[in-house]
Parts: structure tokens; C-alpha cells; sequence
């Protein structure tokens, strides 16, 4: 098995294999989250005009996600798990478009197959891997609004492979280096209403769920599934 790591949307273009598109903070969580309080389908799309489109045409349907990490006008709900989370759900589809997770998917051209990565199943994803036994995978990070590479994903990317390869892992460091860099604008109190605290811990709760979800295609769209690992 060959297993590397990639970064932004150029790296989520040039992916081959197995791909695990990766945004621990906070789309890939919230999307975990989001299934175990009842949504039974995510739509994931790069686009905000088509997620607007889709919440028109099915009224129904759960519109989450962000730009510049705070909830556009009309979403039922931003980027955050704890939100996600405390809310009473009734919805049984959700759209999701966000400044980077779902641009990896939208992107991700040459992938056999796609999943999705966070900290909070990452042990469902490594399962996944082994039992499937790919012979090549790409973990490709997607960083801040796909602008530059960030800690929590290049350290959960690093987690997978090192757990792959029999290597050793430092949980708690990770998490307290994630804490003191791209993770510190959780613990800003100017940011709470649309990135509080509680969204750090959650995304940090290492292999909550036992579950990936991966993409599949259906016409033009890509939902995520839930699969039991």
C-alpha cells in the first residue's frame, strides 16, 4: 500500500486511489455529528449558488455550512458541530457547502474512490482502509478555505498513515499543538456565536464514531453514506 499526503485543491486534483479529503476544523466533523443526530444524506457541494438551488427545490432539506467561517444568509445552520449537535433534527437530508472540505470532494477527479477524514472517526477510516487494502491511498488535507495548510489536518493526515504503517502516535500533543496554532480562534470569545469553544473539543474527540462517510455519485451530485466499520 502506498499511502501520501496532500494539500489544497491541487492536491484533491492530483489524488489517485483511495481518497480521504480531510477537514478535521470543521466540516468533516460536523458532518459526523450531523449523521448521528439523524440526517441520513449529505449532499456536500463546492458551489453556494447550487446549495441555494437545492434548499429551494426541496424545502425540506438542511442547508449548513460557511463562508469565512460564518453561517450564509438563509442556512439553517453554519460550520459548527455543537450547534449541529444541541439542535432537535428532524431533517432526514442536509446540503453542506464550506470553504474547503467540500471543495476536496468537488475536486477530487482522479479518485477511485472518497471518504472523508476527521479526527472523530479516524479509526472507522484506518479500519476502512485495511480491510479494502488499497493499493494506493491519498490523504489530502484541505487546510484553511484552501488557502494554506493547517495543523489539524496535516496531523490528522499524519495520524492515519502512522497508524497504517504500525508507527506510533501522540494524540495529546497533536491536540495541544492544534490548540496553540490554527485551533487558538476557538478560545477567542469575539468568535463564539459562529466558532465556540465546545467546536474544538468536539472535533477532537479522537474515534467517537464508528462510522466514514463515503461519496457517491448519483447523476451530477455526490452524497455522503454512512457506512458501519
Amino acid at each position: 500500500m502506498h499511502i501520501n499526503i496532500r494539500h489544497l485543491v491541487e492536491g484533491a486534483r492530483e489524488a489517485k486511489g483511495t481518497v480521504i479529503i480531510i477537514d478535521v476544523l470543521r466540516a468533516f466533523s460536523t458532518a459526523c455529528y450531523a449523521i448521528n443526530k439523524g440526517i441520513e444524506t449529505i449532499i456536500p457541494v463546492g458551489d453556494i449558488d447550487l446549495a441555494y438551488q437545492l434548499k429551494e427545490a426541496n424545502p425540506d432539506y438542511l442547508l449548513t455550512g460557511e463562508r469565512h467561517e460564518r453561517k450564509p444568509e438563509g442556512f439553517d445552520f453554519g460550520n459548527s458541530p455543537t450547534h449541529i449537535n444541541n439542535a432537535a433534527i428532524t431533517a432526514k437530508t442536509m446540503v453542506q457547502t464550506t470553504s474547503s472540505g467540500t471543495q476536496g470532494i468537488a475536486n477530487a477527479i482522479n479518485a477511485d474512490e472518497i471518504i472523508t477524514g476527521s479526527f472523530v472517526n479516524a479509526g472507522a477510516i484506518i479500519n476502512y482502509i485495511r480491510k479494502t487494502n488499497p493499493k494506493e491511498v491519498s490523504l489530502v488535507c484541505m487546510g484553511f478555505a484552501c488557502s494554506y495548510p493547517t495543523a489539524e489536518d496535516t496531523l490528522c493526515a499524519e495520524y492515519i498513515k502512522n497508524e497504517l504503517e504500525g508507527q506510533p502516535n501522540d494524540f495529546a500533543a497533536m491536540v495541544q499543538q492544534i490548540k496553540e496554532t490554527d485551533g487558538a480562534r476557538f478560545f477567542d470569545p469575539a468568535t463564539e456565536s459562529w466558532s465556540p469553544e465546545s467546536d474544538f473539543h468536539l472535533c477532537m474527540a479522537l474515534n467517537r464514531f464508528d462510522f466514514i462517510l463515503k461519496v457517491e455519485k448519483v447523476g451530477d451530485l455526490n452524497y455522503l453514506r454512512k457506512l458501519k466499520i
